[in-house]
């Protein structure tokens, strides 16, 4: 009997619920392993993440140990994804959709998470970092919409990246998105989704699926219980 794969998470940050929307479309059985943001940098955890960071995925069934989200994703598509049911098996479209795992993760992911820091937790507002990463973000969603343009609906009711169908290319996209009320907060003139029509029809098409509804759930509850945590230990001192 194969056993649960266990995901290596935090305190909400987007890239873990990536990993799990792969494993809930793929129907892998996995527990969650939460890691307080404290306890990354230590030893503990380190000896299964040598960066720090999650997510980190294990699976027992294969004795693997293994970090970074794309690295995870291509894992569990080669692993438990025999059927080609949110991939292809040939080219173009194999290809295709690597091509869009790592925009994600090299540009995506990089960008926005910059956007965020800068705009919301660094200390100093410096209005020209502030600037080159909102315009980043925007960027991104612009070559984004201007391929979903070009592409047709399929079999879906939105258009997709890859093919006919929803792939992990564009799930992987999904969960970088609840970041953008935050980066824009401050900035209300900066950002209109509106602007990107076939953006903003293939990102509500994609959450409406089953495994982004609980992804999308999970890591809000991830950060209200961080959240609730952290004002315990402020009220305590």
């Amino acid at each position: 009997m194969a056993k649960n794969l266990i995901l290596y998470n935090a305190e909400g940050g987007p890239n873990p619920f990536k990993v799990m929307i792969i494993l809930e479309e793929l129907g892998v059985p996995y527990e969650e392993s939460f890691v307080p943001y404290s306890e990354l940098k230590k030893e503990k955890y380190e000896s299964i993440n040598p960066n720090g960071r999650v997510p980190s995925l294990v699976d027992p069934n294969t004795g693997l140990t293994i970090w970074e989200s794309g690295a995870i994703c291509e894992y569990l598509l080669e692993t438990y994804d025999k059927d080609f049911k949110i991939s292809h098996p040939e080219s173009p479209e194999k290809w295709a959709e690597k091509q869009w795992l790592f925009y994600q993760v090299s540009g995506q992911g990089p960008y926005w998470g910059q956007a965020a820091w800068f705009n919301i937790y660094h200390p100093e507002k410096i209005r020209s970092v502030q600037d080159r990463y909102m315009n980043e973000t925007k960027r991104i969603i612009a070559v984004i919409d201007k391929h979903l343009a070009s592409r047709p609906e399929g079999s879906t009711s939105h258009p997709v990246l890859v093919g006919d169908k929803v792939t992990y290319a564009d799930l992987f996209f999904v969960m970088w998105h609840n970041s953008l009320p935050y980066i824009f907060m401050g900035f209300p003139d900066e950002f209109n989704e509106d602007d990107y029509p076939a953006h903003k029809k293939w990102l509500a098409g994609l959450k409406e699926r089953d495994s982004v509804k609980k992804a999308c759930k999970a890591q809000m509850e991830a950060i209200t219980a961080a959240q609730a945590k952290a004002k315990a230990k402020t009220d305590a001192e």
